[in-house]
């Protein structure tokens, strides 16, 4: 019984030492944290670096789709080292296709809240590797949740006049336009803002530009219905970098990919989502980096933090003000009766 007193008393004792060492290696650890990024193309990344009961983990986005885990990460002579894996396809000397892993390997160094970052990744044909460089700083600490009970919003501007194109622009003036308006009533029948997205057989890929307001903003409450296709798939950016996903996801299970969702990173509680073709309503309210949404009546979001941006961010900086941007270079997608209410900051 003394034995096993002993023996249990040591075993609390390392293992109340091994939580200790791991809390001090990882405030040691300058690479922990949230990343802002600016990859080599120039489009908006993000790196999130932690600790968990001991070991490194990191996930990282890389312009555009979703937020996802790298293969490996440490730190290695002061240095932070991640690998991801590419699969690709290439033919063998009989002509005979074969499936290959390319590996990425992704170097860091930092400097107070700077990070500098160099890719390496071996070309497909072996013949040497792809190697660029790129940047990054820490992310802003997220704000406390904020009580929304208290937060004033002011009057109403109608982002969209029912008529023409007028107070929006493509965030990429090189991009084919499918946006067009469908004129209403006053009063009496909303005008639409309409996105067609077409492919003509045999001819280039045609890319189709997302839409976004000359008016930038921070904190929000945005109202807009819109109509998805079948298959449709679009999105409603805040701040022009985090994106409320749109999309006819109607009898599929709870996913951080579905109508309503914060695009990757933040799963909806219910479904609340319409079948295609029918009118829905969004309620957006951004205030602090948390997010609220309601869909179709129904709060599927309740202030909740985001991470960070997501993919097809304008930028990486979380702490700018931004547009609103609508997703056109996906499918065909239909928005109206779109009205903000921006957030009256005590003292304005």
């Amino acid at each position: 019984m003394f034995m096993r007193s002993c023996l249990t008393r040591f075993t609390i004792t390392l293992s109340t030492l091994a939580v200790a060492l791991g809390t001090a290696l990882a405030a040691d650890n300058p690479f922990l944290g949230a990343w802002e990024l600016t990859i080599p193309s120039g489009a908006a990344g993000w790196l999130g670096v932690e600790d968990v009961d001991g070991h490194l983990q990191a996930s990282l986005l890389w312009g555009g789709g979703s937020v996802l885990p790298v293969d490996s990460v440490k730190v290695e002579d002061g240095k932070l080292v991640l690998t991801r894996q590419h699969p690709f396809q290439r033919k063998d000397k009989n002509g005979k296709t074969v499936k290959r892993t390319r590996t990425e390997t992704i170097t860091a160094t930092v400097e107070g809240d700077a990070l500098k970052l160099t890719t390496e990744t071996p070309r497909e044909n072996g013949e040497g590797v792809e190697k660029a460089e790129f940047s990054g700083r820490r992310e802003p600490p997220l704000p406390p949740a904020p009580d929304l009970r208290h937060v004033k919003f002011g009057k109403r501007i109608h982002l969209f006049n029912g008529k023409d194109l007028s107070g929006w622009r493509l965030t990429d003036p090189n991009a084919a336009s499918g946006w067009s308006v469908k004129r209403g009533i006053p009063i009496i029948k909303p005008g639409i803002l309409i996105n067609e997205v077409a492919q003509e057989e045999g001819q280039p890929h045609k890319h189709y530009g997302n839409l976004r307001t000359d008016q930038e903003f921070e904190d929000f409450n945005l109202k807009l219905e819109t109509r998805v296709p079948p298959k449709g798939n679009s999105g409603v950016y805040i701040r022009g970098i985090y994106e409320v996903q749109v999309f006819d996801s109607y009898g599929k299970p709870l996913d951080p990919h579905n109508m309503g969702a914060i695009y990757s990173r933040i799963k909806p509680t219910v479904a609340a989502e319409k079948p295609a073709g029918e009118w829905q309503k969004l309620d957006i309210t951004f205030v602090d980096r948390h997010v609220t949404v309601i869909l179709n009546g129904k709060k599927i979001i309740d202030n909740q933090p985001i991470a960070g941006c997501t993919g097809g961010a304008l930028w990486s900086d979380v702490s700018r003000p931004g547009p609103i941007y609508l997703q056109g270079d996906h499918t065909g997608i239909e928005y109206r009766n779109i009205v903000l209410r921006p957030v009256v900051k005590s003292g304005a």
